[in-house]
């Protein structure tokens, strides 16, 4: 079984114990899909209850249909933009998902909620005895702390050191510890590292929540991210030979699992996989350093789906820290203004951060390399949001020099009308496997998985198929559980 449901009574006990002094409900994906389903009493809470506020009943916000507004909000439609071809310089349509309206302004909450709700029902975490470890390249250990101090758990975050400040600042404010770990966002192996070691000093006192290898991750995103981006092309009636595209970083893979949702129900679209190009593990099995901050490199996550995978997008990280600032500075937004961009699409650029950047140019690079025209769409992610980076605008006017609408200029010319295809490509059955092979050098000569599961992944047809299945279990044991809270 992919995701343990095993149940450990006497341990399940204590967390319904738990849960019903500090007076926790937990929600189901069913809710998170469609929050219309959450009950009255709940509703009452949230209109009293700030965002980012650390509330157990902001675990009912974990949904992409959140009211965008800082407190009190209750829910309605998805949360997405379009974005003008003003800055896209594409033919087709480009939406996005836009990620800063969960609480503590990160999707990755929602990741991370799926790996921990069903380990607390089935007693495979002991919220009162057990810290929960995040490992992490930023936004995972930020919506992992998050829900542990919801819920009342213990954390342990670990994030490269390189990271921005602000995530350091904020993470000190909820984890019980926090971790830096050597290098920057493509150093992961020294993640993995440190929780070895944090598991021979402490086993038995932690389970570490590792976002590359646990399937709920994937599920969050084949079943919430998927669906909700189904709501929205069905909003605009989209028709399905229209939905061409999606793009999204390779990251933990988690993301990706939307596009095999995607895939499900149109056959004819197309994944692409974003990295970096100073790190282009799957384009050409490299490696390096760079600064899309959150989508981690120099390996293939295990919950990635690579057969399902139609593209390699490498994105160069400098064109992404010259977009943040064209989005951010006002010199940047004011040439904007001056070339046609309408006051609400500017308005809407505090929602990209420096990795939903990245998202946007694979979904550039998309739409020019399969040629699309006016009616096609492109569907990405916004994971985050501008506010995670902003001591970057100070970093990047130390390095290069003030930014000013000459640079304003160049910048939009260069990283965005004339994004081009190179460094894109696209995957036939033999490109798929060599990425797919990558796995074996991590997982099973370093982290102890088989030989004959990573097999299972490309040969299986059920494989992945299997794992949408068991939502309804999971949803089952979460209202069980709820049940034995309210008695």
């Amino acid at each position: 079984m992919l995701i343990n449901l095993t149940k450990h009574e006497d341990i399940i006990r204590k967390n319904i114990q738990r849960c019903k002094e500090k007076g926790i409900l937990l929600p189901t994906f069913r809710e998170m899909i469609n929050p219309s389903l959450v009950s009255d009493d709940i509703k009452k809470k949230l209109r009293e209850t700030g965002l980012w506020d650390v509330n157990p009943v902001n675990l009912y916000r974990i949904t992409w249909h959140n009211e965008p507004v800082e407190k009190g909000g209750l829910f309605g439609g998805v949360n997405f933009i379009e974005i003008p071809r003003e800055i896209t310089g594409t033919k087709a349509r480009i939406l996005a998902l836009a990620g800063k309206f969960f609480p503590c302004g990160v999707h990755k909450v929602g990741a991370t909620y799926a790996c921990l709700a069903p380990a607390l029902v089935t007693g495979n975490f002991d919220a009162s005895s057990q810290q929960a470890v995040w490992p992490s390249t930023g936004n995972y250990c930020r919506g992992g702390a998050y829900n542990s101090a919801l819920l009342g758990c213990d954390s342990i975050a670990i994030l490269p050191e390189d990271m921005s400040q602000e995530r350091f600042n904020w993470l000190k404010t909820v984890a019980g510890e926090v971790i830096a770990t050597p290098g920057c966002e493509s150093n992961v192996k020294e993640i993995f590292d440190k929780c070895h070691e944090l598991d021979e000093e402490r086993g038995k006192h932690i389970v570490i929540f590792n976002q590359f290898e646990q399937f709920e991750n994937y599920l969050w995103h084949y079943e919430v991210t998927g669906d909700a981006i189904l709501e929205v092309l069905r909003q605009l009636g989209i028709k399905e030979e229209n939905v061409r595209a999606y793009a999204s970083s390779t990251g933990s893979g988690g993301t990706l699992a939307a596009g095999d949702h995607l895939k499900d129900v149109y056959p004819g679209i197309r994944i692409g996989a974003g990295e970096a190009l100073q790190c282009p593990t799957l384009l050409r099995n490299g490696f390096g350093a760079h600064r899309i901050e959150g989508i981690g490199d120099k390996h293939v996550p295990w919950i990635h789906n690579v057969k399902n995978t139609d593209m390699v997008l490498s994105i160069d990280d400098q064109d992404c820290m010259d977009i943040y600032r064209l989005f951010n500075e006002e010199a940047g937004k004011d040439y904007l203004s001056s070339i046609g961009v309408r006051d609400e699409d500017i308005a809407n650029l505090s929602l990209f951060g420096i990795s939903g950047i990245g998202n946007l140019l694979s979904a550039i690079k998309m739409a020019k390399y399969y040629e699309m025209d006016e009616d096609d769409v492109v569907f990405t992610i916004l994971t985050d949001s501008s506010v995670m980076y902003t001591s970057r605008l100070k970093e990047l006017t130390e390095q290069q020099g003030e930014f000013n609408q000459t640079e304003a200029a160049k910048v939009h010319a260069a990283s965005l009308m004339h994004q081009s295809i190179d460094n894109a490509l696209e995957l036939g059955y033999y490109d798929r496997l060599r990425i797919h092979n990558l796995k074996y050098y991590t997982w099973v000569e370093q982290q102890g998985k088989t030989y004959e599961e990573l097999n299972r992944q490309w040969y299986d047809r059920n494989y992945w198929k299997d794992l949408p299945k068991m939502t309804a279990q999971i949803d089952a044991l979460i209202d069980e559980f709820n049940a034995e809270i309210k008695k």
